[in-house]
């Protein structure tokens, strides 16, 4: 099955930041589509903010089975209406993926009802990622860890409520730990937070990185269960 994937991006630090342009000339939300596109098996556009509806309109998203997000700079830019949109459509069954600091976009704090928030430090320094759960699928192919040479660290306490599955777990050379790999379910989506990503690092280029997307990707398209109906029903069973 072709999995359609919706890559969604702010797109405002790579035309207003050299060090970031330098990284992602094309913006970040190309890199992560073209890992995507060489993963095989999906289908990929892209969406970014400034475009009509924030590039999410319904008939977008009635035809994206899982959408990546990633934002840092423009979270209060994103509108309410393209808010709602996207929690409905989580809530009957498309995945979200959600990348690095779009830990505080409004579509995830509105799916995690926390403020997740958490510590960090721009020192570019060693990160490793732990497999804590080798057993599933987002895990699939990256062996016991892997590192990123150099990356914004994250720290504990991460305010988000319990994953239903932790899969990674940073270390940074700094000292700091990290859930870094979390699945979620909401309705009948399937919601994946995945963290390095920082716009000043060339992550989305690293193997293990886009084959953690494309892993969550494939498993994030997999909504749970049958559509449930709700409102004022007549009753089962006869009267008798």
């Amino acid at each position: 099955m072709t999995v359609r994937i919706t890559v969604w991006n702010e797109h405002r630090q790579e035309r207003t930041d050299a060090p970031v342009r330098a990284i992602y000339p094309d913006g970040i939300h190309v890199a992560i589509a073209a890992g995507l596109r060489d993963a095989g098996g999906f289908e990929v556009r892209t969406a970014t903010l400034d475009e009509a509806q924030n590039g999410l309109p319904d008939e977008v998203l009635a035809a994206t089975d899982v959408l990546t997000w990633w934002g840092h700079v423009a979270h209060d830019e994103v509108e309410e209406a393209t808010v709602e949109r996207v929690h409905a459509r989580v809530l009957d069954g498309m995945g979200l993926i959600v990348l690095h600091s779009g830990h505080f976009s409004r579509i995830f704090k509105r799916l995690m009802g926390t403020s997740c928030d958490l510590k960090w430090r721009e020192d570019g320094r060693r990160e490793r990622l732990w497999v804590v759960d080798p057993a599933h699928p987002i895990a699939e192919g990256l062996g016991e860890s892997f590192v990123l040479s150099e990356e914004e660290m994250y720290g504990e306490h991460f305010d988000i409520p319990p994953p239903d599955e932790l899969v990674l777990v940073s270390w940074f050379e700094g000292g700091e730990v990290f859930r870094s790999g979390c699945t979620y379910r909401r309705g009948r989506g399937r919601v994946v937070y995945f963290r390095p990503g920082h716009e000043t690092h060339p992550t989305y280029f690293d193997a293990n990185v886009r084959r953690v997307i494309a892993n969550a990707a494939r498993w994030a398209a997999q909504p749970s269960g049958e559509r449930p109906t709700y409102g004022n029903r007549p009753p089962v069973e006869p009267p008798g």
